[in-house]
């Protein structure tokens, strides 16, 4: 087994998640990832694999059998039209992930598309940006919806719901900052749509924010604190 990036070495590593291949650069390599001439593509993830975390519950970060809760690791955004292209995982996998990912924990990173092998792109419209602060949206069910595009997943009422930035709880202005820097790219979706759609996103601005209100108030207000220690 190759030994872990200096950058994540003291991060502990949940159970389920240690029989993962290591990459040439020291980074655990998701169950999801796409295997291109022997080598992971992190930038791909399996078209396969997302057809069977669904089908047969599979967490897919670590590829193992999920329990009642499902978390979604997903961008603000998401929040808003409850939307996710990616299949849930374990929560312990997906506060590794917050942790130790370099595109989650390093807000300023960009997706490299250099070379980028042909494959299957998610469904939905993609925001092409880094988006600072990721959210645990933790759930009981979700269920699979049929776009033009392909198979989405509309996520469940969140149970728990927990902001991440850097690697640590996101403060209120970051938090805050993400979804203000993403509202106009929806809206300008929203526009060429017409008035009605427009409207439709207003409403899901809303209630998104009072839902972050009423389940992010508690760890946002300890975030801060300790961010401002």
């Amino acid at each position: 087994m190759r030994p872990l990036n200096a950058s994540i070495a003291d991060i502990p590593m949940p159970a389920r998640m240690r029989r993962l291949p290591i990459s040439d650069k020291g980074f655990p390599v998701p169950w999801f990832v796409e295997w291109v001439n022997g080598a992971p593509d992190f930038r791909v993830m399996s078209a396969d694999k997302w057809a069977r975390a669904v089908r047969v519950d599979l967490c897919w970060l670590c590829g193992q059998t999920l329990g009642r809760f499902k978390v979604f690791t997903a961008g603000p955004m998401c929040a808003v039209n409850r939307t996710s292209a990616e299949p849930p995982s374990h929560r312990e996998c997906a506060e590794y992930a917050v942790k130790a990912c370099p595109f989650l924990t390093r807000p300023r990173m960009r997706r490299n598309d250099h070379d980028l092998p042909d494959h299957d792109k998610p469904a939905g419209i993609m925001l092409e940006r880094n988006p600072g602060v990721t959210l645990l949206w933790i759930t009981h069910d979700y269920r699979v919806i049929k776009t033009g595009g392909g198979p989405l997943i509309k996520m469940g009422e969140p149970v728990g719901l927990y902001a991440y930035a850097e690697g640590r709880r996101a403060t209120q202005d970051e938090l805050d900052a993400s979804i203000m820097s993403g509202m106009p790219l929806l809206a300008s979706l929203a526009a060429q749509e017409g008035g009605e759609a427009m409207h439709e996103l207003a409403l899901q601005f809303n209630r998104t924010r009072e839902l972050f209100k009423a389940k992010l108030s508690m760890e946002i207000t300890d975030a801060n604190a300790a961010h401002h220690a």
